[in-house]
């Protein structure tokens, strides 16, 4: 697979997807076109752990697109729909992830301030895969006092470790590894097995309030 095909998660040829695509079609430099679609989708949709679903069409591209705000594997597909618009190969990446600061609410829902899976985005630049991480958009980042993270598909840009304050942020657990398409049964035995009272409880729903 050379990572550019259209999918039923990477619609990119909806009318939502293009509306947002089209604001880059001036552009004629891959890794201009990386950057700026990047920063569209870091900054447009707000990040919320808290607002998540476990069915097909929460997980669609042109879906997501119409929210405000977005998890990190929303964020990560569309982010990857945009990319596949342009022809620049792009797959999902997964893995498990502790959040060190501003948890108290999360802990107090989950039990736990460990993420899985959290969504990530391999890009395929220069004849190399890239990672990155659209997920903290910079309003978010400023907040918890971390730099935003930056992406032009040159070197690999995923959570940062610590703060400004140097105190511990986010810490990788687990790579799961990337995936074609979305896995979504994947998705949600990951879930069933980190989270087994709230996926008994919201498997069926497209979207989830914590």
């Amino acid at each position: 697979m050379d990572y550019t095909e259209k999918t039923y998660y990477f619609d990119y040829d909806n009318i939502v997807i293009k509306n947002i695509t089209k604001q880059f079609e001036h552009l004629t430099s891959k890794q201009d076109l990386i950057g700026q679609l990047y920063i569209e989708v870091r900054d447009n949709w707000r990040y919320s752990p808290f607002n998540i679903g476990l069915t097909k069409r929460h997980f669609k591209a042109s879906n997501i697109a119409k929210k405000q705000d977005g998890h990190c594997i929303d964020k990560a597909i569309l982010y990857i729909a945009c990319l596949r618009a342009f022809n620049i190969p792009a797959r999902l990446h997964l893995a498990k992830v502790s959040n060190h600061i501003a948890t108290e609410r999360l802990e107090k829902i989950i039990g736990t301030n460990e993420l899985a899976p959290h969504g990530l985005v391999d890009v395929y630049h220069n004849q190399k895969w890239v990672k990155c991480s659209p997920a903290f958009n910079k309003e978010l980042c400023e907040i918890y006092n971390v730099n935003p993270l930056d992406f032009d598909g040159t070197e690999d840009s995923v959570l940062q470790e610590y703060n400004k304050d140097n105190s511990k942020f986010m810490t990788y657990i687990e790579d799961y590894g990337h995936f074609e398409d979305v896995p979504l049964d994947f998705i949600k035995n990951t879930f069933k097995i980190n989270y087994p009272e709230f996926y008994k409880k919201f498997k069926n729903q497209d979207q989830i309030t914590l």
